[in-house]
C-alpha cells in the first residue's frame, strides 16, 4: 500500500519504518530540511533499539523515502498519517496547531479519495476538527480515522511490529477495510484489531495512559507509607502482583513517571474533564503524587546533607526518563539536578545514551562522563535515577574507594539492602524504612 507519514519524530519515524518493513511504500515527511537530510544519509535523530537497522533496510530496498514535499507525498499516497507533536499548552490542554496545519496541507494537496489518520495523541473531538478543516480546503472525498499508538520507548519497534492490539476508530466502512488491510501483516497468527468509533478511540489512548500513570502514583504512595510504618514496599509489591486482577506491571515504586506521554496525557485528560464539567479527581491526585515523589527524594538528600550543598558533589547515574532511550522529556533527573544546583551542589552525570540531550538542557552547569566510575570519583553521594542495565551490578568496592563518602540514594530500588550494608554504604531508597536506618 502507498502510505505517507507526516512528522518524523518518535512516533512518525517508528511507524514509517515499520510500515515499510511490511512491504508498503512509505514517504516520511518533515518540514525540517536538516532532519530530512540526515535521515536520507542514514543518521537517526533519536535512540531506539532496532530503529536504525529498520530505517536503513527500508531505504536500501527503496520502500522508505524521506521528503520535505508534503504536496507530493499526499498525492502519491492512499493513506496519510498525521504524526506531528501535540505539546502541552499552558492550560494543560494538547496544542493542536501542528495537527491542524498538516490537515490543511493534506487537503490542499489531495488528488482523490484519501484516508487521513490521526496517529498523534489528540483529545476527543480532534478528528471532527480535522474533518472540518479538510472539508473547507478540498472537494475530494476522504475519511478521517483515529489510530492511537501504544509504543513504549525502548521497545517501540517490537511494540509496533508485534502489537498486543491495534485500535482503529472509524465511522466509515471503506476506511475501516483499508486500515484492516494495512495492519493485516502484523497479525498473521490472530486478529487483534479493535474497531470502534472515532471518539472512543481518541479517548482510549488517554484513558490507558492515565490508568497506568495512576498505578505508578498509587504504588509510590503505598511505598511512602511503608517507610513510615516500617513495611517493605518491595514485599508489598510482590504480594499485590500475585493477584491476577492487579498484575505486576507499573507497580514499581520510584521517582514517578516521565517522558513525552504520561505527564502530557494526564494533564490533557484533566483539562478535557474540566471542559465538560467532570472533576477528574483520581487522575488529578495521580498527577500531584507524581510531582511530589521527586520532592520527597530531594528531601532525603537534604535530610542527610542539609539544604546548603555548597562544596558537595553528587554523581548522577541515569539522565533519561527511562532506560533504552535518550529522551529526557519530563525526566526526574531534570527536577532533581536543578534542585541540587540551586542549593549549590556540583553534579557529575553519566548516562549511556542521554549525555548529548542533557547538554542541551544543562549546558556547562554540570559535568558529563561516559563511564560510571569516572562520575563517582571524589563525590559525596551517588544518585541512581535511571535503571539502565549498565548500572545494575557495579563493583561496589571500587565505587567505595573512589567516593569521598559511601552514600547512595537509589531512586529505582535497584540494589540489595544487605549487600549495601555489607559493603559499608549508607543506603537510601524508596519505600523501605530499613534501608534508610542511617538517615539523619
Amino acid at each position: 500500500m502507498r502510505v505517507s507519514v507526516i512528522g518524523t519524530g518518535y512516533v512518525g519515524l517508528v511507524a514509517g519504518a515499520c510500515f515499510a518493513d511490511m512491504g508498503n511504500d512509505v514517504i516520511c515527511v518533515d518540514n525540517n530540511e536538516e532532519k530530512i537530510k540526515q535521515l536520507k544519509n542514514g543518521n537517526i535523530p533519536l535512540y531506539e533499539p532496532g530503529l536504525e537497522e529498520l530505517v536503513k533496510s527500508g531505504v536500501f530496498d527503496n520502500r522508505l523515502t524521506f521528503s520535505t514535499d508534503i504536496d507530493n507525498a499526499v498525492k502519491e499516497s492512499q493513506i496519510c498519517f498525521i504524526a506531528v507533536g501535540t505539546p502541552q499548552d499552558e492550560d494543560g490542554s494538547a496544542d493542536l496547531q501542528y495537527v491542524m496545519e498538516v490537515a490543511k496541507s493534506i487537503a490542499k494537496a489531495m488528488n482523490g479519495y484519501k484516508v487521513i489518520v490521526d496517529k498523534s495523541t489528540v483529545p476527543v473531538g480532534t478528528a471532527q476538527k480535522v474533518t472540518e478543516i479538510i472539508k473547507q480546503n478540498t472537494t475530494y472525498p476522504f475519511d478521517v480515522v483515529s489510530n492511537p499508538e501504544f509504543l513504549k520507548q525502548g521497545s517501540a519497534v517490537d511494540d509496533f511490529l508485534y502489537p498486543d492490539r491495534v485500535i482503529i476508530g472509524s465511522d466509515s466502512d471503506k476506511a475501516t477495510l483499508i486500515m484492516q488491510e494495512l495492519y493485516s501483516p502484523f497479525f498473521r497468527t490472530g486478529n487483534k484489531v479493535i474497531i470502534m468509533d472515532v471518539k472512543s478511540a481518541e479517548m482510549t489512548k488517554y484513558a490507558a495512559n492515565s490508568f497506568l500513570a495512576t498505578k505508578i502514583s498509587f504504588m509510590n504512595e503505598i511505598a511512602n507509607l511503608c517507610e513510615k510504618v516500617g513495611a517493605n514496599a518491595e514485599m508489598v509489591r510482590v504480594g499485590m502482583s500475585a493477584d491476577p486482577r492487579i498484575g505486576n506491571k507499573f507497580l514499581f515504586p520510584g521517582l514517578g513517571y516521565g517522558g513525552s506521554c504520561f505527564p502530557k496525557d494526564v494533564k490533557a485528560l484533566i483539562k478535557t474533564g474540566s471542559e465538560y464539567g467532570v472533576d477528574m479527581s483520581i487522575i488529578k491526585c495521580a498527577d500531584e503524587t507524581n510531582k511530589n515523589q521527586r520532592k520527597l527524594f530531594i528531601d532525603k538528600i537534604t535530610n542527610k546533607f542539609g539544604k546548603n550543598l555548597s562544596g558537595k558533589t553528587f554523581a548522577i547515574w541515569g539522565l533519561a526518563f527511562k532506560p533504552k532511550t535518550n529522551d529526557m522529556r519530563e525526566a526526574p533527573a531534570i527536577t532533581i539536578i536543578n534542585a541540587l544546583l540551586d542549593m549549590g551542589a556540583e553534579i557529575k552525570a553519566c548516562d549511556p545514551k542521554a549525555l548529548e540531550t542533557a547538554k542541551l538542557i544543562f549546558g556547562d552547569k554540570i559535568q558529563y562522563y561516559s563511564t560510571s566510575y569516572d562520575a563517582v570519583e571524589n563525590t559525596d553521594a551517588l544518585l541512581l535515577l535511571t535503571e539502565w542495565n549498565e548500572f545494575r551490578r557495579p563493583d561496589f568496592e571500587r565505587i567505595k574507594s573512589l567516593m569521598k563518602t559511601p552514600v547512595i540514594f537509589d531512586g529505582r530500588n535497584q540494589y540489595d539492602t544487605d549487600n549495601m550494608n555489607e559493603n559499608g554504604f549508607e543506603y537510601y531508597c524508596i519505600g523501605n524504612a530499613k534501608k534508610i536506618k542511617n538517615a539523619v
